[in-house]
């Protein structure tokens, strides 16, 4: 679901800055559903309107799915919020309730409870969202380079190879939205971080989406959340899925399974490979300790992209994230200092690989035998 884009003005005047984290902590859930309409600060989108602007929902309109139902791709016309012809107006991703999925009302109320109240740059911004009769929809900002999944994993003209530096800056970006979520303004456990849930704009900025199963953190001094397990298999951390505990690190570890196929280019489940790397986990910690080793795994895609420091310290980092005791992984903060510094690196290292391009190629001039 993609790009910021102009529509976001028109609503930013009733909504802190976007720069701004919020200024005092989020009201604690649950809060009943009026509570959470009336205090949104959305705008409230008619089924027609939504029917109209995705074109009936065509399939060719999808732009992806998950476990809440399908997203379309609409119109609106920006002044009056009615439907708007393909091509004119603002760009919208539409989120469509599965009236037969397993995830139901209660996840598009706590999406809108949270992304209504949360703010900031490196999440997906919630514009509205409809209720009529048994329809559920949610309406968002259109990001229109789609999921980091779909540029890691897919294979097609649209979706090209992530260059070394974009996942860099993917994973920097999300690492902030992250730190955000868990920062003492908003004391938000994630619970799902995954490619598919990284949404990448034009600029290749990274926002996290996909609420519906986002927790309170813990409050009176408790050390976690209890939970019923939910999540995506593979990315949900080993601690939580055997007790329901929840807690910050578990979002860490998923995190760290992201970072993990950033890296290497390979699904964290992949039945399609041989048995003893299905699981990607499984199969490439023992790749993650070793400068020479990590080389071994890495994306062949973006050979000759990277600093081997660079790479080296990444598998250091994902190593961190996917330690066996929760509190040995890294804060969010940590990650983003850490991807920065990483990021900072790979940067000189361009700049000396230029300059050294640069004068061989002077040198190799001078050398030339001048022509007569």
């Amino acid at each position: 679901m993609g790009s910021c884009f102009c529509f976001q003005l028109k609503i930013e005047s009733s909504r802190h800055n976007v720069d701004k984290v919020a200024s005092a902590p989020l009201p604690p859930s649950p809060r009943s559903q009026d509570e959470i309409l009336k205090s949104a600060n959305l705008i409230s989108f008619t089924f027609n309107v939504l029917k109209t602007s995705t074109r009936n929902f065509r399939p060719d309109s999808v732009l992806g799915e998950g476990g809440f139902g399908l997203v379309f791709k609409g119109w609106i016309d920006e002044q009056s919020f009615v439907a708007a012809k393909p091509g004119t107006g603002t760009v919208i991703a539409v989120k469509r309730l599965n009236q037969e999925g397993i995830q139901g009302h209660q996840e598009w109320l706590t999406e809108i409870n949270y992304l209504s109240q949360l703010n900031h740059p490196n999440l997906v911004q919630l514009i509205g969202y409809c209720l009529e009769d048994d329809q559920r929809l949610l309406v968002y900002e259109f990001m229109s380079r789609g999921s980091l999944e779909n540029h890691l994993f897919r294979r097609s003209s649209h979706f090209q190879p992530l260059s070394w530096n974009l996942r860099l800056k993917v994973a920097l970006g999300a690492a902030k939205g992250l730190a955000y979520l868990h920062s003492p303004e908003a004391k938000v456990i994630y619970r799902d971080f995954k490619c598919s849930n990284i949404l990448i704009d034009s600029n290749y900025n990274a926002k996290l989406s996909d609420f519906g199963l986002a927790k309170d953190g813990p409050v009176d001094g408790k050390s976690h959340v209890s939970t019923r397990v939910m999540g995506t298999y593979g990315y949900a951390a080993p601690e939580y899925m055997a007790t329901g505990h929840l807690t910050e690190r578990s979002d860490i570890y998923s995190f760290g399974v992201v970072l993990l196929e950033i890296l290497t280019g390979r699904r964290c489940i992949d039945p399609n490979r041989p048995s003893n790397e299905q699981v990607l986990v499984n199969f490439a910690k023992p790749y993650l300790t070793s400068k020479r080793r990590i080389l071994l795994i890495m994306d062949q895609r973006i050979n000759g992209q990277y600093s081997s420091d660079v790479a080296t310290g990444a598998a250091a980092l994902t190593m961190k994230c996917l330690a066996k005791d929760p509190n040995s992984r890294p804060t969010a903060q940590e990650l983003v200092k850490v991807l920065e510094h990483l990021q900072q690196l790979q940067k000189s290292s361009d700049s000396h690989r230029k300059e050294t391009a640069r004068k061989n190629n002077s040198n190799r001039n001078v050398c030339q035998p001048s022509r007569v």
